[in-house]
């Protein structure tokens, strides 16, 4: 057993009684201020060189100040319950037992926190440190919007590492990419009319159902990826308007969701949904670009456009080989490599930055957004042990 394996195992009640208190401390989008306090109180506990939180809401926790900068990322904002009956326990309660802690963000993603916390503490109790600086970031909003929080730490903190580490839930796996995705809208005008007459006017909705036929169409000649799958376009909200109910409606709206694989981009997507308007014969339709503007729980207003790109790490660059180097340290054995089917902040630290990231999280991302959420106590003591590993495991590699 490796050294930082032991000592996160004896230190398995103090990460399950922070985690505990992570999950009670709601923190809906926009809403984490009290998980926010929770988290410095118990990043100044275990010693960070410095706690700070930004002007967006994220707490970013400080340790070294060498010249490689890693950064060790979880989100703590939650989605809501759902159905509260649908949950054995209260979703809030955090409790325990021998093997789980329950509640919503035990596996999305407060474990990773959790865990990241006292891979600190393990680090600095075993001398790990070494000419790195460690940023591990708490951040906001990330469910609402995956991305922004680094948006904001990279061009507003000025803050922008030369690696990173996404500790959502890999169900202990290293994960090297996930699909991207855009959001936008669909379009159509008409030509108003009273209902006992339509011959007098042009139906929006006519004119959106040609192109929802295309749309089905077009999902089934999207293009696959060996390592990412399939991409994927789904119609998720319709919506008309007319004068009333006895009008013929003059404007209709689709929302679009398009998951994007390796080689598809924001461009590639329009330029097919175009070529939809032409097969549908509905060449006056438009496209609607999203963007989300957000307010923190700081009371600070900030936006993004509503594109997440693709990203892939290589199986031989150097931070995958540093997670799979630090796997076989800590566990001796080989990691299991594969991706997330949701997606994460990678998409703005690789996918816009290009900042070299990897995955490795405790938690399944089977429970992730599900009632009866939960992660295994046995995967935040074994990240905790990963953690305090990996960044001097990749400075080496880096030399």
């Amino acid at each position: 057993m490796s050294k930082a394996l032991e000592l996160a195992k004896s230190k398995r009640e103090e990460i399950v009684k922070f985690m505990s208190r992570l999950i009670k401390a709601k923190s809906l989008s926009g809403q984490e201020k009290e998980v926010i306090d929770v988290i410095g109180e118990e990043m100044e506990k275990v010693g960070f060189d410095e706690v700070k939180v930004d002007g967006l809401g994220n707490i970013i926790g400080r340790v070294g100040n060498g010249r490689l900068k890693i950064a060790m990322d979880a989100h703590i904002d939650v989605v809501d319950v759902g159905d509260p009956e649908a949950w054995e326990k209260d979703p809030f309660s955090g409790d325990w037992d021998d093997e789980w802690v329950y509640g919503r963000g035990a596996s999305d993603q407060k474990a990773g926190m959790a865990s990241m916390v006292y891979g600190v503490k393990i680090m600095k109790e075993l001398g790990l440190l070494d000419d790195f600086t460690l940023y591990v970031t708490g951040t906001v909003m990330e469910e609402d919007c995956d991305g922004m929080c680094w948006r904001y730490i990279i061009e507003e903190d000025k803050i922008k590492p030369d690696f990173v580490l996404i500790t959502e839930p890999t169900s202990l796996r290293v994960y090297r990419g996930h699909r991207g995705r855009i959001e936008f809208k669909i379009r159509t005008k008409g030509l108003s009319a009273h209902a006992s007459a339509p011959e007098r006017g042009i139906n929006a909705v006519y004119k959106m159902a040609k192109i929802v036929l295309e749309i089905e169409k077009l999902n089934e000649r999207l293009k696959s990826d060996d390592f990412l799958g399939k991409g994927t376009i789904v119609v998720s909200q319709i919506e008309s308007v007319a004068p009333s109910v006895n009008a013929v409606p003059d404007l209709c709206t689709i929302h679009i969701d398009r998951r994007l694989t390796a080689g598809e981009t924001k461009e590639t997507a329009f330029e097919e949904i175009r070529e939809v308007f032409k097969r549908a014969g509905v060449e006056d339709a438009e496209i609607i670009e999203l963007e989300y503007k957000g307010v923190a729980y700081t009371g600070k207003h900030y936006s993004m456009e509503k594109y997440f790109p693709t990203w892939v790490m290589e199986e031989n660059s150097l931070v995958v080989r540093a997670a799979k180097e630090t796997y076989k340290k800590v566990f001796g054995d080989e990691p299991v490599v594969g991706k997330w089917t949701f997606s994460t902040n990678g998409v703005v630290t690789a996918g816009v930055y290009g900042i070299p990231t990897v995955g490795f999280g405790p938690g399944d991302e089977k429970y992730a957004h599900a009632p009866n959420e939960k992660v295994k106590i046995e995967h935040l003591v074994k990240a905790a042990a990963f953690y305090a590993e990996f960044p001097k495991t990749l400075l080496k590699i880096v030399g």
